[in-house]
């Protein structure tokens, strides 16, 4: 063979293989792992619709360009750190961690891998960012701002229920939140009210302490914002009817589910605006310089189907407030 043959075919070689190897960096498909607090898809399906919704809509179809790999505590927050494991053994590209608490145990875990939360309660104060502006770490995302809306539930309560004198607040025991508690008891000594914090550690709990409610003659009860509470909310709606006690909570969802009312940012919406912190992260992004969105809407919710079967009649003022009405 003639050496420029020779030369002519080594540099079609060559060529050949950068094709090959750039058709392989092009056809990776990014992995994506995602940090459940619930048990299967099935009890996730509204926000992991969203969340896929909002991939759908950036140009991700999962199984052809993207993988998601979940992961589900079934409502145990010790599960978290085992989870997040088997993600960075994965090489995942980011994690998403669907509460904050699981976002602790992913920053725990790794420094490198970013991580976005679609439902932060407060990030800045959590420790997970350094500020709205500018994470400055491998964590960003959403927030719902519930601790800015605390005063906004009392006095939802105190407008809906005469003579209030006495809330309680429903309170996961494994999640340290101090700020909610403390802006909620600000709320309710502003409006006269004496708050009674409920700890709760298990849903299997959820029965004896609304028994405990009840006894102490508390006329409302308020959901501290939290996955326990989220996925118990069809068993929390029945306790709180069958005890003839006014439930609020964060999410649409609580509301549908028989609780009387919800105020808050939309849960699905979130999840499906946090795909686009993905796709940056996925074109390059650093989630250290990608600011934390907040809300700009708020959804109040009554159901009066609930207020109805606990005899409450919710006054006109409060249910013309009202972006939707379940009857």
């Amino acid at each position: 063979m003639r050496r420029r043959e020779f030369n002519m075919l080594l540099g079609g070689i060559a060529a050949a293989w950068s094709l090959s190897a750039g058709a392989q960096q092009i056809t990776k498909v990014p992995r994506i792992g995602i940090l459940w607090h619930a048990g299967n898809e099935q009890e996730e399906a509204t926000n992991l619709g969203a969340l896929r919704k909002g991939l759908n809509d950036v140009g991700y179809v999962e199984g052809k360009n993207i993988e998601l790999m979940n992961r589900f505590a079934d409502e145990h927050y010790d599960r978290f750190d085992a989870l997040v494991a088997e993600l960075v053994e994965a090489k995942v590209d980011v994690i998403v961690a669907s509460i904050q608490r699981s976002a602790i145990s992913a920053k725990r875990a790794t420094t490198k891998i970013p991580i976005v939360v679609p439902f932060g309660a407060d990030l800045v104060a959590g420790g997970l960012a350094q500020s709205i502006a500018h994470p400055g770490g491998n964590v960003t995302g959403l927030t719902g701002v519930f601790i800015d809306l605390a005063a906004k539930y009392l006095e939802i309560l105190k407008d809906s229920i005469a003579n209030l004198s006495v809330v309680a607040l429903l309170f996961n025991a494994k999640v340290n939140w101090p700020a909610f508690v403390s802006e909620v008891k600000h709320a309710a000594d502003s409006l006269g009210a004496s708050l009674q914090v409920v700890e709760v550690e298990s849903p299997d709990q959820l029965r004896e302490k609304f028994s405990a409610i009840v006894n102490s003659h508390a006329q409302a009860v308020l959901l501290t914002p939290d996955g326990l509470f989220y996925q118990q909310r069809k068993r929390i709606a029945d306790l709180a009817i069958s005890n003839g006690v006014p439930t609020i909570g964060w999410a649409e969802e609580i509301a549908e589910a028989g609780s009387l009312m919800s105020y808050g940012a939309n849960n699905a919406d979130l999840f499906r605006r946090a795909a686009t912190y993905v796709d940056k992260i996925l074109k390059g992004a650093n989630p250290a310089d990608l600011p934390i969105e907040q809300p700009t809407k708020f959804e109040f919710i009554i159901n009066l189907k609930t207020a109805k079967a606990i005899g409450l009649t919710i006054p006109p003022n409060v249910l013309a407030r009202a972006d939707k009405v379940i009857e």
